[in-house]
């Protein structure tokens, strides 16, 4: 498969840093601009985040569908909330909108105080179980060619059946996480898994243990997803002084309790995913070419905060460190969120693919 690029679209012009990785508003026309600039930019595929406090994931990525030509929404979705038979014709319904661009994230929650604010009071591993079990469902679902009826440890239902069906048949689901949890059912059923950027030798350990669970399950490895925030200037003076300018700006926001009411969570983070990016952070600010794990501290590694600062060539180098060891979707977005994605279009995108043509040039050769 191709190495592809993934972004994150924002839905509200005047959030920036946290707040913008958030959602603390929705503005219709500065999505649709952040959208197409994606589009024409050469993003492959763009993350519609989930949280219990910003504007429905459902809805943002219908509207990215439908005012894009190429881009394919990821769909961040939570199996708490949503009862599987309807998220299944839901999906399929947005697959068929979208022509087949569609791609699930299932996201079985890190935070216990944030999955309650929505009434799942489930424990973490209970929640993994539930995913698994979610994501059989909608495949069968997906598959079957009259009614289906499923008695779970989560979900019972009979005689369910969809006119609707996706565009390929299935939609592509992805898994994300750091925890044994997450690998299990990542391995077991993810087409596509998710990972934070941590350094080259603990994210390879971490596709390794993916892979492993996939090759005992008899099934294909899914495709690695890793993510980071580049900070990009013309020289490695300048892209440091914009990374420090820019931890100044995360500081502040994160003192600020009034912006950051509705997603903040209390104390150390109970996922394992930002456990690890707060415990690589303490080892070490740089890690490899130009990993930096100071954003990670002062968001308290609220999701994908870490940064790879320098050159375009530098962050293009890096990017391609990362496909070496497995990983062929690559998650860039900004600090600041538009702004950033155009420069990544301009002046990393072709960097990586550049030389990802000159190795296939060569090797065919």
């Amino acid at each position: 498969m191709p190495v592809e690029f993934i972004s994150a679209v924002h839905t509200d012009s005047a959030a920036s840093g946290p707040a913008a990785a958030s959602r603390t508003g929705f503005d219709p026309d500065h999505l649709r601009k952040y959208a197409r600039t994606l589009d024409d930019g050469g993003f492959d595929h763009t993350l519609v985040a989930y949280h219990s406090a910003s504007p429905d994931a459902f809805q943002v990525a219908q509207f990215v569908a439908t005012h894009t030509e190429r881009i394919r929404p990821i769909l961040a979705h939570r199996p708490g909330v949503v009862f599987p038979t309807h998220a299944a014709r839901a999906l399929a319904t947005l697959d068929q909108i979208s022509n087949g661009r569609l791609t699930v994230h299932i996201i079985s929650g890190g935070s216990d105080e944030e999955q309650r604010r929505e009434g799942d009071y489930l424990g973490k591993a209970e929640r993994y179980e539930r995913s698994d079990e979610y994501i059989q469902i909608l495949r069968k679902v997906w598959q079957a060619d009259g009614p289906v009826s499923h008695e779970g440890r989560y979900f019972t239902f009979e005689g369910y059946y969809s006119d609707v069906k996706p565009v390929n048949g299935l939609v592509p689901i992805s898994v994300g996480g750091s925890s044994q949890d997450a690998y299990r059912v990542g391995g077991q059923q993810g087409d596509i898994f998710g990972l934070w950027g941590e350094p080259l030798k603990e994210t390879a350990e971490q596709i390794a243990a993916v892979n492993a669970i996939a090759d005992a399950a008899g099934r294909p490895r899914p495709r690695i997803w890793v993510s980071f925030r580049p900070i990009i200037a013309p020289t490695e003076e300048l892209a440091w002084e914009k990374a420090h300018r820019t931890l100044g700006v995360l500081k502040d926001q994160a003192r600020n309790t009034e912006l950051l009411r509705h997603y903040r969570t209390t104390g150390r983070p109970a996922n394992v995913g930002s456990q690890r990016l707060l415990d690589i952070a303490e080892r070490g600010e740089v890690h490899d070419r130009c990993l930096w794990t100071a954003p990670a501290v002062a968001t308290n590694a609220a999701g994908a905060s870490t940064a790879l600062v320098g050159t375009p060539e530098t962050v293009a180098k890096a990017l391609l460190d990362y496909v070496d060891i497995g990983c062929d979707l690559l998650s860039i977005r900004g600090y600041d969120p538009l702004n950033d994605a155009i420069d990544y279009s301009r002046h990393v995108l072709p960097l990586v693919r550049q030389e990802l043509a000159h190795r296939a040039t060569t090797q065919a050769a």
